[in-house]
């Protein structure tokens, strides 16, 4: 469920080991931030501390724990460490995607105009836009294709995707990018013929 790399454990290890107070372990937790993100966070488990409610998984010389309910964000994750310039630090890797369900009149209605009216006009431009989530009053987007790191997504996103949403369905007052624009490798523009 849990892979631990070879250095990750050995500094668990040494971490536990230089403890002030006796540990038996790591406590992993993870907190689901937005539709898209989870983060990680680790920390000792004292010998005294009751951990009958947990999900335990055993390593050689400790052990890790963690909640019942973040199972679903835990499962198959990779720990690892890395020593930088800068001392060294732990990243989850693999860590599940997030997959929201869309449910809702809201939802649909979001999902009705995007296919009908938002997509064909980036489509234009060689580009789309996906609702990744709508948490009322706000609405998550993703931007793909020409708009991924396009210099003019600012300009796409705030006079016409919002206006359009905000136009539309009034129960959205806020249209949240989550799209990673560094990431475009293809911005471009292609005139139509």
């Amino acid at each position: 469920m849990i892979n631990i790399s070879e250095s990750a454990q050995a500094k668990i290890k040494e971490l536990l080991k230089e403890a002030e107070n006796p540990m038996k372990g790591i406590r992993l937790v993870a907190t689901a931030v937005s539709p898209l993100k989870i983060d990680y966070n680790l920390g000792f488990v004292p010998e005294d501390e009751d951990t009958s409610a947990d999900k335990v998984i055993s390593f050689e010389g400790f052990d890790v724990y963690f909640s019942p309910e973040i199972e679903q964000y835990v499962d198959g994750i990779t720990l690892n460490f890395r020593e930088t310039l800068q001392g060294g630090g732990f990243s989850i890797e693999n860590a599940p995607k997030l997959t929201p369900e869309l449910n809702g009149p809201v939802a649909e209605k979001l999902q009705k105009l995007i296919e009908e009216q938002i997509n064909p006009a980036l489509k234009l431009h060689g580009g789309f836009v996906s609702l990744i989530d709508v948490d009322e009053p706000r609405a998550y987007i993703e931007l793909g294709g020409g708009c991924k790191g396009c210099g003019m997504v600012d300009v796409t996103l705030k006079q016409g995707i919002e206006v359009m949403i905000k136009q539309a369905i009034p129960e959205i007052t806020e249209i949240l990018d989550v799209t990673d624009h560094a990431s475009g490798s293809n911005p471009y523009y292609t005139p139509s013929k």
